[in-house]
């Protein structure tokens, strides 16, 4: 019997570790895309896209990280054996949600485009509202899968949705450029990228279920039917709002520079020169998702654990884990942060063509340190069963950011919107740790502060040194030149930093073991106090 127990506990996290996988790649491929696509369509073709990408981000995160893990926790509450009426009644309130998503979008375009300030936008919008009749279909069969704990059909649909996208996205947009159509075109182009790689997981994955329906039928066995469906959607509809509002954080905050930030930069500005700041200002969106990459990554492989621990009532084994994944969430948030500011501009340069924004990107990259705090927090909070409060934080997080947008940036330009978008990750994180703290899970969090505040500033100290050493030798740096500052300054930070962070023993072995990836510190730590005796 408890080697049964033993089995099925090791294949969750098996499992769990590919999904973590899947989710890191994709967010990577997520990330890096952007760069060519800038460099094909240019800023104000980057504009033109990320003004839609909301849109689309908002219907793969639903259909990837929001009802899959709502499906599979209430297969998880009621059990595997009353699975087919949860998919059933499953089936029939996403079909709904995305229905009247689409509908809304669609039928919305005109009013939301002109409410954007470019009415040019209309048929982008329509273009990403198909999205929402895709969802559900992935959504629930992914929710199925991880219900009954089989992560490698959503993991590999996860990685071949975002390739494919890519790959149309990409070629699609080079394509349309060079044939010399408008860059609105373009953009419509890189929408329906979403679509076809929403449908080659969507086939993906009903080749598993038909595969895993064949073996089921052989072992079948009959149904209970203990839970009544109003309870089912009871909870459908408390987890749609809870866990989803939270999944979005990052996407959320994009939606409102979306709907906001051109219209108030336009007031001052001619229209293509405010399409081109709005642009500018959106290339910090791939920098602020690949540097909380792993803060996210941490943060979803956190739930199950948490999960366990309050389930068997192990709250000395809670606090722990809450503990060391904060303080690597703060270690991520911190060393990311830091060392992007100072080497942005060879950055900028080198992904982007030019330095342009290069003081908002700076401000924008603070982001970093607290989105990393934020979602590993909400994951806390999520897995103990709190899932109301880190929703409320996320809403207080966007109606901050769109207030702050309304203030700062009339007077501030795209400096103003990353000022905003700042301090409205810092309002969600600050809200998600005040809860841990009433709830007596914030311990030896602060004598990590100062050791890590130590380590950043040494680091910071370094790379300034050696980018000023860099610009007085190449005073006219190109974009190859700024390739190897930013790649050899990346190497150079990354390893004062980790050298600083293990000298003053921020972690114990203890600590470093008990989170995902902290097993390689752990071990180099380990060599380091070996090689010093």
């Amino acid at each position: 019997m408890n080697d049964s127990i033993d089995v099925k506990r090791h294949q969750m996290w098996q499992g769990a570790f590919v999904l973590v996988f899947a989710g890191v790649m994709t967010k990577i491929l997520s990330a890096v895309y952007r760069v060519p696509f800038q460099n094909i369509v240019g800023d104000v073709g980057f504009y033109i896209y990320q003004q839609v990408y909301p849109f689309l981000g908002i219907a793969v995160m639903l259909s990837t990280s929001g009802f899959p893990v709502i499906i599979s926790k209430l297969m998880n509450d009621y059990g595997e054996k009353n699975s087919g009426k949860i998919l059933k009644i499953a089936a029939l309130f996403l079909s709904s949600v995305g229905l009247i998503l689409f509908i809304l979008l669609y039928a919305g375009a005109v009013p939301i485009a002109r409410f954007m300030g470019d009415i040019q936008l209309a048929l982008l919008i329509q273009v990403a509202a198909f999205a929402f009749l895709l969802f559900p279909f992935a959504a629930l069969l992914r929710g199925y899968f991880q219900g009954i704990s089989y992560m490698l059909p959503s993991a590999l649909s996860q990685i071949s949705e975002q390739l494919l996208r890519v790959a149309v996205l990409l070629g699609l947009s080079f394509w349309i450029v060079k044939e010399g159509y408008s860059l609105y075109a373009a953009g419509a182009a890189a929408a329906s990228g979403s679509l076809a790689g929403s449908m080659a997981a969507l086939i993906l994955l009903c080749l598993f279920w038909f595969k895993a329906k064949k073996v089921e039928n052989k072992n079948s066995e009959q149904e209970l039917d203990v839970v009544g469906t109003t309870a089912i959607v009871k909870k459908l509809l408390l987890y749609s709002v809870t866990i989803c509002v939270s999944s979005l954080l990052l996407i959320l905050i994009q939606l409102v520079d979306a709907l906001n930030l051109y219209a108030l930069l336009s007031y001052g500005l001619a229209d293509e020169e405010a399409k081109r700041l709005k642009g500018i200002y959106d290339r910090g969106q791939p920098l602020i998702q690949l540097g909380t990459v792993f803060a996210v990554s941490i943060a979803a492989s956190l739930v199950p654990y948490i999960s366990k621990a309050v389930k068997e009532n192990e709250m000395s084994l809670l606090k722990e884990k809450i503990t060391s994944s904060l303080k690597l969430s703060l270690v991520i948030g911190t060393g990311a942060s830091a060392g992007l500011i100072c080497i942005l501009e060879p950055v900028n340069m080198m992904l982007f063509r030019n330095t342009e924004g290069t003081a908002a990107l700076q401000i924008f990259s603070c982001s970093i340190f607290f989105t990393s705090i934020a979602v590993t927090a909400a994951a806390v909070l999520q897995g103990a069963g709190n899932t109301v409060f880190p929703a409320i934080s996320v809403c207080a997080g966007i109606a901050a950011k769109w207030i702050l947008n309304s203030v700062l940036v009339p007077s501030c330009g795209i400096e103003g919107a990353s000022l905003a978008t700042v301090i409205s990750f810092a309002a969600v994180a600050g809200l998600n740790l005040f809860r841990l703290w009433q709830k007596g899970w914030l311990k030896n969090l602060g004598s990590s502060i100062f050791p890590l505040l130590s380590s950043a500033l040494l680091m910071s100290v370094v790379l300034f040194a050696y980018l000023s050493i860099c610009s007085m030798v190449f005073p006219e740096a190109g974009r190859g030149i700024a390739a190897v500052e930013s790649l050899s300054a990346v190497a150079i930070g990354g390893a004062v930093f980790i050298y600083c962070m293990m000298n003053m023993n921020i972690f114990t072995d203890e600590e470093l073991n008990s989170v995902p990836f902290g097993s390689k510190l752990s071990k180099f730590k380990r060599r380091r106090e070996q090689n010093g005796r």
